[in-house]
């Protein structure tokens, strides 16, 4: 049975920042992010992962999205990427980004998909298939990401899965691609069918949408009370993604990374709307509610 995620939950898995600290203590985020279609989804993914502690947020993308991090997130170290089909980060780029030193992996968050071309969908497959095998730590994959997941195991693929723990974040949208479940099936049953893949994938599920899941393998299930109808809008699940790998790189367990960022994402959100209205917040106006949740409970 599910259990509802509380404040004291959070702010018992988060715990206060040692005196001693440094960058390296709080690990490294590489999120594989953005395309020319979709610039501003690896910008909130960056600064989620930046808001929520990560130590070092590498940013690895085409160069739009490389120019507007440059000014609009300084603390984000950057990696070029050239492009491939219709400006989105080309399979070459892999031996690059292999190199790249980071504890987490984010990959997804506005690389393009069959919306761009077939080409472009392509492409972001390769992505998937490449990288996440290959990466020696803990991962999310949301997004493109999760598209392109469904479209290998369509084709009788296993779900990829990096060495470490797997996040996957999908919507109702993306997860009925992901199982070939209607959305009606999902709707009727969303913990048990979060739990029952969970368990398939190897992976801790966050079913997205009111009263988000996460499920974890070894059978746990929460709900997340906090959040309202305002973050239903594009970037809202970007800024989460960011939010969640930065968890997983301050060393929490991929479940409580998950309950955690869902919950101060919601919470976050629900103190955004209390300002700018469900109809008139953004979701980069989640970021700054963030930082005064932490602040307010001494982290």
């Amino acid at each position: 049975m599910a259990v509802e995620i509380t404040e004291e939950f959070v702010w018992q898995s988060i715990p206060p920042r040692a005196r001693d600290s440094h960058k390296g203590t709080f690990g490294s985020v590489l999120a594989v992010a953005g395309s020319a279609f979709y610039r501003g989804a690896a910008l909130l993914a960056a600064e989620g992962a930046l808001r929520t502690g990560a130590g070092i947020v590498t940013l690895a993308s085409v160069e739009p999205v490389v120019s507007a991090a440059v000014t609009r997130l300084p603390e984000c170290c950057l990696c070029p990427c050239k492009e491939g089909a219709q400006g989105g980060i080309a399979p070459e780029n892999v031996p690059l980004l292999r190199r790249q030193k980071a504890t987490v992996l984010l990959l997804g968050p506005g690389l393009g998909g069959t919306a761009q071309s077939v080409a472009r969908a392509a492409e972001t497959r390769t992505l998937v298939q490449q990288l996440l095998p290959g990466f020696a730590g803990a991962a999310v994959l949301d997004a493109d990401g999760l598209n392109a997941a469904a479209q290998l195991l369509a084709e009788g693929e296993p779900f990829p899965h990096p060495a470490g723990e797997l996040v996957v974040t999908p919507h109702p949208g993306e997860m009925a691609r992901l199982t070939g479940l209607s959305a009606a099936e999902l709707a009727a049953d969303r913990e048990g069918a979060a739990l029952r893949y969970a368990k398939a994938w190897n992976a801790v599920v966050v079913l997205k949408g009111a009263r988000t899941v996460a499920a974890s393998p070894d059978g746990r299930v929460c709900v997340n009370p906090t959040g309202n109808p305002g973050l239903a809008r594009g970037g809202s699940g970007d800024v989460l993604a960011g939010m969640l790998a930065a968890l997983l790189a301050c060393g929490l367990p991929a479940y409580q990374a998950a309950a955690c960022a869902v919950y101060l994402h919601g919470a976050a959100a629900d103190r955004a709307a209390a300002k700018r209205g469900e109809y008139g917040m953004l979701p980069h106006d989640i970021l700054p509610e963030l930082g005064a949740l932490f602040a307010e409970n001494q982290r």
